[in-house]
This record gives C-alpha cells, sequence and structure tokens, in this order.
C-alpha cells in the first residue's frame, strides 16, 4: 500500500511515467477499505492465523490478499486511461481487464449498475460479496474487485484478482454476533464471489495472468511498456509511507 501511494505521488506530479503495477502479498494479509470501522475484523482470529493488517488508501470493503494477482495503476488526472469521472475511468480499465480475462479462456462482464448504493453504506464487511459499478463478474459472480482515490493531482486505481483458493476464508477473521452469521457469511462470499482457477476451468499462475494484462493494455490502449523498478525517491517515499502510515495503528485503527 506504501508503494502504492508513493507511485501515486511521483506518477501524479509527472515526475515519472503513469504506471501498472503487478504484484502479489508475501503473507496472507486483510485490507480494511479507507472509510471500514476495523471493528470489523476479529483481531484474535487475524493473529492466530499470523496474517497481517492493513488499512487501503482506497474505499471500499474487506479483501483477504492471498492467492491472487493484485495490480495498481498510477497516473496524472488528466492522462487519457483515467481522465473524466472515476466511472468513465472505470470503465476504460474495465474493458481492458475483461480483455485480458478472454484471452485467459474467462469471458466476463462488467455493467453499469445505477441501483447499487455507494460501497461505504454497505452493511456487508467482506468487499467481494457485492459487485459495484464496472467490477468484473463470471456468471454473475465478483472475479476481480477493485477501487480507486482520487488525491495529489493523480488517480490510484488497484484491484484484487483471484487466482484460486476458498474465497470464504475471509470470513474467519471478521466480526460476526455468532457463529451461525459467520458460516452464512461463508456461504454468501462463495455464492457470490469466484476465483480465476474455477471460472477458466484450470489453473493460471501469477506470470500468465500479469502477463495477460500487460498484452491486453497494450493492444487495447496502445500502451507501449517500460519494465522498471521504482526509483529511490519512490523506495524512500515507501520507506516513510510505511513508518508514519500503513504500519501504524493510527492509520490502520483510525476508524
Amino acid at each position: 500500500m506504501a508503494l502504492d501511494e508513493a507511485l501515486l505521488s511521483s506518477t501524479a506530479q509527472k515526475r515519472f511515467l503513469p504506471t501498472l503495477r503487478l504484484y502479489s502479498w508475501s503473507v496472507p494479509s486483510l485490507s480494511l477499505g479507507y472509510a471500514q470501522p476495523a471493528s470489523d475484523v476479529d483481531l484474535t482470529e487475524l493473529a492466530a492465523k499470523g496474517w497481517q493488517l492493513v488499512r487501503r488508501p482506497t474505499g471500499g470493503k474487506a479483501i483477504l490478499h492471498t492467492d491472487e494477482l493484485t495490480y495498481s495503476i498510477t497516473a496524472p488526472l488528466d492522462d487519457p486511461l483515467v481522465s473524466g469521472s472515476l466511472l468513465e475511468s472505470y470503465q476504460r480499465i474495465s474493458v481492458v481487464l475483461k480483455k485480458a480475462l478472454i484471452s485467459l479462456g474467462t469471458p466476463t462482464t462488467a455493467e453499469d449498475n445505477p441501483g447499487l448504493p455507494p460501497a461505504h453504506s454497505k452493511t456487508e464487511p467482506v468487499c467481494f460479496q457485492t459487485p459495484s459499478n464496472y467490477e468484473i463478474t463470471w456468471n454473475g459472480k465478483k472475479l476481480i474487485g477493485s477501487a480507486q482515490a482520487r488525491k495529489l493531482g493523480g488517480v490510484l486505481q488497484h484491484g484484487s484478482l483471484p487466482l484460486c483458493g476458498d474465497l470464504s476464508r475471509i470470513t474467519q477473521v471478521l466480526t460476526y454476533p455468532n457463529p451461525v452469521e459467520r458460516q452464512n457469511a461463508a456461504i454468501k462470499t462463495l455464492a457470490q464471489a469466484t476465483t480465476l482457477e474455477a471460472a477458466s476451468g484450470r489453473s493460471v499462475s501469477l506470470d500468465e495472468a500479469s502477463e495477460a494484462i500487460i498484452m491486453s493494455f497494450s493492444t487495447e490502449i496502445g500502451i507501449s511498456f517500460i519494465q522498471d523498478q521504482p526509483t529511490q525517491e519512490e523506495l524512500e517515499t515507501t520507506q516513510e509511507l510505511m513508518r508514519s502510515k500503513y504500519a501504524s495503528d493510527s492509520w490502520n485503527f483510525r476508524i
């Protein structure tokens, strides 16, 4: 999360090119949305499992990051990919993601759902229980969960593509009134979300999924990528953000 924000800062100020970052997580990590209460987390169970907790700079509900590919896009507000309204940029990016999934043998949909309430008003603590506008679904089940923040003169959109595994695991580290409600939440999650393996009927590696997304941005948007590492400035900003923000209780438990 700290590196995503550091990339947002450098790309928004045009000190570095707009960036597509593709990554995975070293240990299972629960991320809370920017405005989600920390009371949604069962801290005892989280610690018992050795999973980490972090709060995202973007909105939405809780995501368990494991067995997944995470993407982030950072760019200045006037970049053609993210210019216009939030929904307009969401739609452009969703088209690219859909094409990537088609190349992996998984046709999906991403539609405008005007009847959906804002993400922060949903009562369910699990992000993958409810698709928002232009999020990617397969057979009615959410496949990619994404969120966006606009600040510092730029845009950060990042999202989660579960490659495999049991998506109901997240309910084991969230709070519910009783075991029955927890079990109901697990059942609901499996009914309304899916993994790429389940949708495609085969195992898809992190590298294969990454290459499909890179190729889709190239063919659909005409982007020519330069593979690179974060600059020294971005790494220093990341370390400072980790120290002052993302590793601190004042940020992760601010609500």
